[in-house]
């Protein structure tokens, strides 16, 4: 029984990796494939998408699943909103800039719709509410370091919507199942949306595999790998985990896009994450 449990610790520790890896990858993929002007924000958002409904609808295909009828058109425009909000705000911002303002801006709607839906925060939660909105207004303040406005509330539009579909998706029982039903009807708008931008539409190879690994990869089968680690933890366990995922993408973002960590960034990633594990961590109240 003890080797049993080490082995699904082992797992579900591995496949945790694999999936905010994959998070933190969508953050480089888009960087790279944007900084450099291998593809324009509009293209990239409608062939991550697409690429990422081709991935899921064949995975389902492989399962025997078919085509899926789960999901549904307002969780759809959600993605729709994120992926592209995210493309446009990349052209401006840092890597780990935009991941953190990315994930605050998921939690901080998260906590208010628990809020609204009668969950009162304890002292804990409530200083770590605090110390994380203190941390995203210092990240944005006007000065040397601040990032592009423009990019910056783009971000935050961003980690609204994608706050927001996960909301919707909470309680559903096959998430994955979900999850391609969203992408199916996703990538159809993904295509509307880029018809304005036509005129501006500039696509190289290198965009194009950029955008692929994007939405394939980093989304399709990254999403993939979390719900099947999501099996094996526990909600706390899950809120927390997904911290990593700033860091992982900062540290890439040097790696790979020779960028810089200032002071104000270590500053607010360290109010921000820390608020949000004193948030997850502290008991709520529901209000009857």
């Amino acid at each position: 029984m003890i080797k049993v449990n080490a082995t699904r610790t082992w797992r579900v520790a591995a496949l945790t990796t694999v999936a905010m890896t994959a998070f933190a990858a969508n953050s480089l993929l888009c960087r790279l494939a944007l900084r450099a002007g291998h593809i324009d924000p509009a293209s990239f958002t409608s062939l991550r998408l697409v690429s990422g409904a081709a991935a899921l609808w064949l995975l389902l295909r492989l399962k025997g699943g078919g085509q899926s009828r789960a999901g549904d058109w307002r969780s759809a425009a959600a993605l729709v909103v994120y992926a592209a909000a995210f493309s446009f705000a990349y052209v401006s911002l840092g890597v780990g800039v935009g991941a953190l303002l990315l994930f605050g801006a998921v939690q901080a709607t998260m906590l208010a719709a628990g809020y609204r839906g009668g969950e009162r925060a304890g002292p804990m939660q409530s200083l770590g509410l605090a110390l994380s909105v203190a941390g995203l207004v210092f990240l944005v303040m006007p000065g040397l370091a601040a990032p592009a406005p423009l990019g910056a509330a783009l971000m935050l539009v961003a980690g609204v919507a994608w706050g927001m579909y996960s909301l919707r998706g909470r309680g559903i029982g096959d998430a994955s199942r979900a999850t391609a039903g969203n992408f199916l009807r996703a990538a159809p708008l993904a295509l509307v949306f880029n018809l304005p931008f036509l005129p501006r539409l500039h696509v190289e190879t290198l965009g194009v595999i950029y955008a692929l690994a994007s939405g394939a990869l980093a989304s399709g089968l990254g999403y993939v790998v979390w719900y099947a680690a999501l099996k094996g933890l526990t909600a706390t366990r899950a809120a927390i985990v997904q911290l990593s995922v700033p860091v992982i993408a900062a540290f890439g973002g040097v790696l790979l896009l020779d960028e810089t960590v200032t002071p104000r960034l270590l500053v607010s990633s360290c109010a921000i994450l820390g608020g949000v594990t004193l948030a997850v961590l502290g008991k709520q109240r529901r209000v009857l």
